[in-house]
């Protein structure tokens, strides 16, 4: 970064619609990269969640990879909380554990590990979501404002940006806020983007899935205990993604295609559980064998259970002319979980753009250095996303050239000492 006295930033305020991954890593990294001889902004975190229930989810686990510069490991070291991170770590560290493909039987039928990327002591983790989100929160030094969403933004006449906020925490005579510069992190379903973007909303990816958790007191089975990774059936349509939550807990994602997407419910009595359940057993028993009704009769918390339509978004460029807002992770390019690279876009997300702002003289310098990164990163996660959903829950002769792609794959892997 070349050196400056001032930075058309210095004495700013800029707003952080969201407190989730790429809000919260924009906040560290900004504050992390900003020259200690320029007056800094002051920066406003906008959250919609009160703090008890942010704190109270537990959530699932995710990845996060390390095998090139796009990883979210490298954004933890980057930001200086990659030790933290580790010491969270489910699985992934020490050479065990690795994203495996299984058939209905259990047998291997890909196993991939990448060498790690330089400085890092893997190339993938599974970690706790709410280990994650603890550590960026206690990263944060600036303002959060718990139980307060910004649900519109728009355009002043004097080049500022005025936000509309709601919630639990807001009075009535601060409805209104403005700012100089928004960071908009506010998740897929973006009240922002809704505003300024109405046509630009999520997409169907053709995939159901059916969530649960289940619980195995004496121990994970063998095969998650240190690795997490699909099942396919054997040319069935149906597929199951498998990891380890911790040692005695292992989600499972049970999916199939359907024309239609479902609505997003929530199963708060054992009655509705047991009926999604059971779904799952009809749809998955014959497919993948007896261990997956093994995972389903494992599941007994309705608060664990979920049936989700895969949907994703495209990513956004921006309007150089509008850079005084940006959009940054989900809320600029949503990606269904069959991805598997959500966390580590938004981790990614908030410390380039902090990056591009520190070594930019104006906004639209800024952006355009953004998007130069995100867009191409974003659009070839989701293309590979829209593959595996394709081709994961494929039939006839799509599902042979699949497992036909498997077998050369992991061939290629294991000669590479990849796999």
């Amino acid at each position: 970064m070349p050196a400056m006295s001032t930075h058309f930033l210095s004495g700013r305020h800029i707003a952080v619609a969201g407190a989730g991954m790429s809000g919260l890593s924009f906040a560290i990294a900004l504050r992390k990269l900003w020259p200690a001889s320029v007056a800094p902004p002051h920066i406003t975190i906008f959250e919609r969640d009160t703090q008890e229930d942010a704190e109270g989810r537990q959530g699932y686990s995710l990845s996060l990879a390390g095998y090139d510069d796009t990883g979210g490991l490298v954004a933890l070291r980057d930001l200086g909380l990659l030790d933290e991170i580790l010491s969270h770590t489910i699985t992934g560290l020490e050479g065990t554990g690795c994203f495996k493909i299984w058939d209905s039987d259990w047998k291997e039928a890909m196993s991939v590990r990448f060498r790690p990327a330089k400085g890092l002591p893997s190339s993938g983790i599974r970690v706790a979501r709410k280990d994650l989100r603890h550590t960026l929160l206690a990263a944060v030094v600036d303002e959060i404002r718990w139980g307060t969403a910004c649900v519109s933004a728009a355009k002043t006449e004097d080049g500022r940006v005025s936000i509309q906020l709601a919630g639990a925490n807001v009075r009535p005579d601060e409805s209104t806020l403005q700012c100089d510069f928004l960071v908009v992190a506010d998740g897929a379903s973006s009240k922002i983007r809704a505003s300024l973007r109405p046509d630009d909303v999520l997409q169907f990816a053709g995939a159901i899935q059916m969530v649960g958790i289940a619980s195995f007191p004496d121990g994970n089975p063998p095969q998650l205990r240190d690795n997490w990774g699909m099942q396919i059936s054997r040319g069935d349509g149906v597929s199951c993604f498998y990891s380890p939550a911790d040692r005695n807990n292992v989600l499972w994602s049970l999916s199939f295609l359907e024309r239609d997407e479902r609505p997003r419910k929530e199963y708060n009595s054992q009655q509705e559980m047991q009926a999604l359940l059971e779904e799952a057993r009809e749809r998955g028993a014959k497919p993948l064998g007896p261990q997956f009704k093994a995972f389903v009769d494992a599941t007994e918390n309705p608060k664990d259970v979920a049936c989700l339509s895969a949907r994703d978004k495209k990513p956004i460029r921006h309007d150089p002319d509008e850079a005084a807002i940006v959009f940054i992770g989900d809320s600029n390019h949503a990606v269904s979980p069959f991805a598997g690279y959500g966390a580590s876009l938004a981790l990614k997300d908030g410390w380039d753009l902090s990056q591009a702002l520190v070594s930019s003289s104006t906004a639209k310098e800024a952006i355009q250095k953004y998007d130069a990164i995100s867009f191409p990163r974003a659009s070839k996660v989701l293309d590979s996303s829209r593959w595996r959903i394709k081709y994961g829950h494929s039939t006839g002769l799509r599902y042979l050239f699949f497992r036909a792609i498997l077998t050369l794959g992991g061939y290629m892997l294991w000669l590479t000492r990849r796999g």
